[in-house]
């Protein structure tokens, strides 16, 4: 995705939040507004990950890459800084996360299968959360 459709993207989450910020308790339908925003921030959080996503719990796995991706930019994780994750930014595949834009990139994390990378992200994320309480 380029910067130009990022920033367009951006720009109409923008413009349905200040619609639905208006219509907020007056009894209008959002529905589509609502469906139009998760499918606007689910290709926003998806920029980096390179396996498909399916099912309900696609748009919650979504966000919660891009959460730990924004953790790591405040942490770094392990033998990786920080610096090097501003740089670089990471990707998520099938059987691991990577400093980098592919698979062939410097390892953060290797995994089995997605749904154990997955799991790891969400309880990475769960922890700082817990941590910072």
């Amino acid at each position: 995705m380029t910067n130009k459709q990022k920033n367009k993207l951006k720009n109409r989450l923008q413009e349905i939040e200040k619609i639905l910020d208006e219509r907020f308790g007056k009894g209008f339908d959002n529905l589509d507004l609502y469906t139009e925003r998760n499918e606007i921030e689910f290709k926003l959080n998806k920029e980096n990950i390179n396996f498909t996503l399916r099912g309900d719990n696609k748009y919650y796995h979504a966000y919660q890459c891009k959460k730990f991706e924004e953790n790591l930019k405040i942490h770094g994780y392990g033998h990786i800084k920080k610096e090097d994750i501003i740089k670089d930014g990471i990707c998520f595949n099938n059987y691991s996360i990577n400093n980098g834009y592919n698979q062939y990139c410097l390892d953060i994390k290797r995994f089995n299968n997605k749904e154990e990378l997955l799991g790891f992200v969400v309880g990475y994320n769960q922890s700082l959360f817990n941590q910072n309480k």
